[in-house]
């Protein structure tokens, strides 16, 4: 339990500093993590409207990191954006373009199939076809996050793709507890998170006192 609680800290942590620099970033990561525990809640009365909720959070959250996270050298942690897309244990900027691509072909694919291939029923209004988006926005939502799960187990360690999951599940509340001060910083003209190169030497101080 010590060592799983270890990566999963390190997992987290690395996460925030390579990838949550922006305070507009932290704010949106704020607002979805919000969104998502509205979409946790969803999932046991309407689970179509989870996925379209869940991916509303989604979309907010990856603006962030796309639009307003710096993607030029990191100087606060002295490593290149080709470092950290390298390391990045869940989904790097590749990865999420082609999961964000198959979210976005997926009403396509229920238009051109309607019943998607007989897993349906045919929808008998517009509603009907917002909500078979939603089941099948849920489904790629869990797919995507399963197949990276089995894709650490056989490239990383079955430990890695079991921190990353409940790493992923448990980021909303981890996230409002970390960025809540964020939209406060952020009007006080904060761009970025000055605490990071702090955080990053008494991180890197307790890693060497352990060993």
């Amino acid at each position: 339990m010590s060592l799983f609680t270890d990566m999963l800290q390190a997992q987290r942590f690395d996460d925030y500093r390579y990838y949550h620099q922006s305070r507009i970033n932290q704010t949106l990561h704020l607002i979805s993590a919000v969104i998502f525990l509205g979409c946790y809640g969803l999932l046991f009365k309407d689970a179509a409207l989870a996925g379209l909720v869940g991916w509303l959070a989604m979309l907010t959250r990856q603006a962030g990191h796309f639009f307003f996270e710096p993607n030029g050298f990191d100087a606060v942690n002295n490593v290149t954006h080709e470092y950290k897309e390298t390391i990045k244990v869940g989904f790097n900027q590749s990865r999420k373009i082609v999961l964000l691509l198959v979210w976005g072909l997926a009403p396509l694919a229920l238009l051109l199939s309607p019943t998607l291939f007989g897993f349906f029923d045919p929808p008998t209004g517009r509603m009907d076809f917002v909500h078979g988006v939603g089941k099948l926005w849920l489904v790629i939502g869990i797919g995507g996050g399963l197949f990276r799960m089995i894709q650490l187990f056989i490239t990383k360690d079955v430990p890695t793709g079991l921190v990353w999951v409940s790493k992923v599940l448990t980021d909303p509340f981890h996230n409002i507890a970390l960025y809540y001060k964020s939209p406060l910083a952020l009007l006080r003209g904060e761009l970025i998170d000055t605490s990071i190169g702090k955080a990053r030497w008494n991180h890197d101080e307790e890693a060497a006192r352990l060993t």
